[in-house]
């Protein structure tokens, strides 16, 4: 078998079978194929696509390329969720918590941010003594003490990936449905968990900018985490605005903490609690509808249940629990105001006024990079207590000279270069708009 014979079979439009996606996957690894070799086949892939099996076939090779976790110890169906990334996106620390207070073991390998899109791994660092990097025996036992874990991602979970998006990321072959898809599934199936729960975000803060692309990836990615024995259904969500009002690590954690309180942003709240009611929905727990009859009546069970959980206490109790367990000081998720604060908090004040009907969600993403929030690049370090607080939300009225935004910064400089950003996202109308449905679709 030889790799050029792979990629010009693949430039031509061919199937590749499972042993030459074997072979390229696992030469790529072990350094036996060139970056220059794999640069052309990625090409290839980006112009001919590659289909369902092919890319099942890749999503399983990459997997395989390193550790595969080993959950078997933790007891029950173990559930894991996925967002494809946006601005604001604190969903897993609203979500984990609650489900995880019915009783659902969660295993949730994440990561850091890169670019304008922020990490799990780096908001819940903003607690004092929370650590991340904890060994796998603890995070198997923590699970079978307190049902929860979340921890960054080892070295050698799928260092195909690794290998292989830092490529595609110099090489513009990142935005192609196949090797997106294998990307994030790869990982999960590496986790281990059971069931996962995809939270595929479309509009302009998201990769995939409109529904059908979004649904294209929602499918694609379901049918690998089915076909891997793994039962996985996705929701289509919005991303045509920030989600939720924080965009910043340590403000973001204090905002998620706002939602276990039963205080949340509307939008916001309304997302987590879909992800958390399909985790419930997932992971076999029958107990929890045993008076139901039908599809429609388990949702409405589910979505009853997460809500009550979220007001018994018993959630916002299961974030602390999780803290505590892994080093962290679980004052803070009683009492905010432990948290650093930024040395600066700066209105932003809009030069027009109207209604706001258009939001660049991608420059309020840059803003928050360019006060520190966010790397551009890995070995960036980041400041936890950066952000912006966005007082206005798409359809809401402001009057010239009214506050739009705070920034909370460090850096004087930075933050005017932030506030041009952040005015020149948004547009106003004369004309109040309709709001951006917030659940776009759902794919099983």
């Amino acid at each position: 078998m030889h790799i050029v014979d792979i990629i010009t079979k693949k430039r031509n439009g061919e199937k590749l079978s499972k042993e030459e996606i074997k072979y390229l996957v696992k030469g790529y690894t072990d350094g036996t194929v060139p970056d220059y070799q794999m640069s052309a086949f990625l090409m290839a892939v980006w112009f001919r696509g590659m289909d369902k099996e092919e890319t099942v076939c890749l999503t399983k090779e990459m997997a395989q390329s390193g550790d595969m976790m080993d959950l078997s110890r933790i007891h029950g169906i173990k559930v894991d969720k996925h967002s494809t990334g946006g601005v604001g996106d604190k969903t897993t620390l609203v979500v984990a918590p609650v489900v995880s207070a019915l009783g659902i073991p969660v295993a949730k390998m994440s990561g850091r941010g890169l670019g304008h899109t922020g990490g799990t791994i780096d908001k819940l660092e903003s607690i004092e003594g929370f650590r991340t990097d904890i060994p796998e025996e603890q995070f198997i036992n923590n699970i079978n003490k307190i049902n929860i874990a979340i921890a960054g991602q080892t070295k050698n979970i799928c260092p195909a990936d690794k290998k292989i998006y830092a490529l595609r990321d110099v090489t513009a072959t990142v935005d192609n449905y196949s090797l997106i898809a294998s990307s994030i599934m790869s990982k999960k199936l590496a986790s281990g968990a059971d069931a996962i729960v995809l939270d595929v975000k479309c509009g302009n803060g998201a990769f995939m900018h409109d529904t059908d692309s979004a649904l294209k990836l929602a499918k694609t990615m379901t049918k690998i985490g089915n076909s891997a024995g793994k039962r996985t259904v996705a929701l289509i969500t919005d991303m045509n605005e920030p989600l939720g009002r924080m965009v910043g690590n340590s403000l973001e954690v204090i905002e998620a903490i706002e939602v276990l309180n039963g205080n949340g942003e509307e939008r916001l709240t309304e997302v987590c609690i879909m992800l958390a009611a399909n985790m419930l929905l997932v992971s076999d727990r029958e107990e929890y509808f045993e008076d139901c009859h039908s599809d429609e009546e388990r949702r409405t069970k589910a979505t009853e249940t997460v809500k009550s959980v979220i007001k018994s206490g018993a959630a916002l109790k299961k974030l602390a629990e999780l803290t505590k367990a892994q080093g962290g000081n679980p004052e803070y998720i009683y009492n905010t105001s432990l948290f650093k604060t930024a040395a600066y908090k700066i209105p932003v004040k809009y030069n027009n006024s109207g209604y706001l009907s258009y939001c660049d969600t991608e420059k309020v993403g840059k803003a928050s990079l360019i006060l520190g929030a966010g790397r551009e690049k890995k070995e960036d370090k980041i400041n936890h207590y950066v952000g912006i607080e966005l007082l206005k939300k798409l359809g809401d009225y402001i009057g010239k000279d009214e506050i739009l935004a705070y920034l909370y910064a460090d850096d004087k400089e930075k933050a005017e270069e932030a506030e041009s950003m952040i005015l020149s996202a948004y547009e106003v109308s004369p004309e109040k708009p309709e709001k951006n449905k917030l659940i776009k679709g759902f794919v099983c």
